[in-house]
């Protein structure tokens, strides 16, 4: 008998990576998909014939019992959320709901139906948000510095209550910032990967960017999805932080991207302070040892590798004439 997964979030970069990764797997994958008037399948189109896509939505509790009810999947992935962090501060309440207390009705609905279901969250490095010291591991004190940040360590802080006091299987990852050609290009990787393919192409003459100095742990997302897997394949559920060790600025990202296509990404950068976030973290950088140890996990893609592997994909997208 196939293992059924839930799969929330599932159009999205980490969802369709996942999807994939449980579909090599053996898995049959359902993935939970919002009512729209338009849809936005480009990440699973390629594996839309193997998945069962549902609706659901984490704004209505019931359509979520009726969901897990139905699907009675052996694990829930849960992705789905408002995660791009400027939008967070202009829209803080939907954040809210969707990115804290969508995990509530998720787990409430599985605890009601069948709590022995597994459950992996998708928490966040930007939980740390104004860390006092770094690499920052599991132990590592919680100072969200936005909205997304905050609404993402509500759901952490659930899974947590509803792993100690109602026993179920609820695993949470910390995954630092993770990357691909399938990024959102809202998302300031995608911004230049995109922008320097435009360049490259004579499309653009300039890529306007925020904070050069702001510094990240960037890593690669078909990495990381395996690590999600992994957590709920072991024993006794758990947190772990996820991501690369090493942390590179804006400024770094930009000027591998240039360099790989052979250009010097002084002569085309503007900086542009109205992309600069209301407010600025300090340096993110993972301690995943615990991963390491445990798991038995570690990334595979370099830096350098990812920065190449997005600005290609983005150079054939635009040289074929897609945005």
């Amino acid at each position: 008998m196939k293992k059924k997964a839930l799969i929330t979030g599932v159009t999205g970069q980490d969802g369709s990576y996942l999807a994939e990764l449980l579909l090599q797997k053996g898995y049959q994958v359902y993935g939970m998909v919002r009512r729209s008037s338009t849809e936005n399948f480009e990440r699973i189109d390629h594996i839309k014939g193997r998945i069962e896509l549902v609706q659901g939505d984490l704004l209505d509790e019931h359509c979520l019992f009726r969901l897990i009810r139905n699907v009675r999947p052996h694990e829930v992935y849960n992705l789905a959320a408002q995660s791009f962090v400027p939008t967070s501060f202009e829209q803080p309440v939907l954040t809210g709901e969707f990115t804290a207390l969508g995990v509530s009705r998720l787990l409430e609905a599985i605890r009601f139906v069948d709590p022995k279901i597994r459950f992996y969250q998708a928490s966040s490095s930007e939980m740390f948000g104004h860390a006092e010291r770094w690499p920052q591991n599991e132990k590592t004190p919680l100072r969200p510095r936005n909205p997304y940040g905050v609404a993402k360590t509500y759901g952490h802080w659930l899974c947590l209550i509803y792993r100690e006091g109602y026993k179920m299987f609820v695993s949470s990852g910390i995954l630092f910032n993770h990357e691909s050609p399938r990024r959102g290009k809202e998302f300031v990787t995608r911004r230049i990967s995109c922008g320097v393919a435009a360049i490259k192409l004579g499309l653009a003459k300039e890529l306007t960017l925020g904070n050069l100095k702001a510094k990240r742990d960037w890593g690669f997302a078909g990495d990381y999805v395996e690590a999600m897997w992994l957590m709920l394949q072991q024993r006794r559920p758990d947190e772990y932080v996820i991501g690369t060790g090493i942390a590179h600025s804006v400024e770094d990202f930009a000027r591998a991207a240039f360099k790989h296509v052979g250009l010097d990404w002084k002569k085309h950068v503007r900086v542009d302070r109205r992309l600069v976030r209301p407010t600025e973290l300090n340096l993110l950088c993972a301690d995943f040892s615990k991963a390491r140890k445990v798991l038995g996990w570690k990334p595979k893609v370099s830096f350098e590798e990812l920065v190449a592997m997005m600005v290609d994909e983005d150079l054939k997208r635009l040289g074929n004439g897609k945005k």
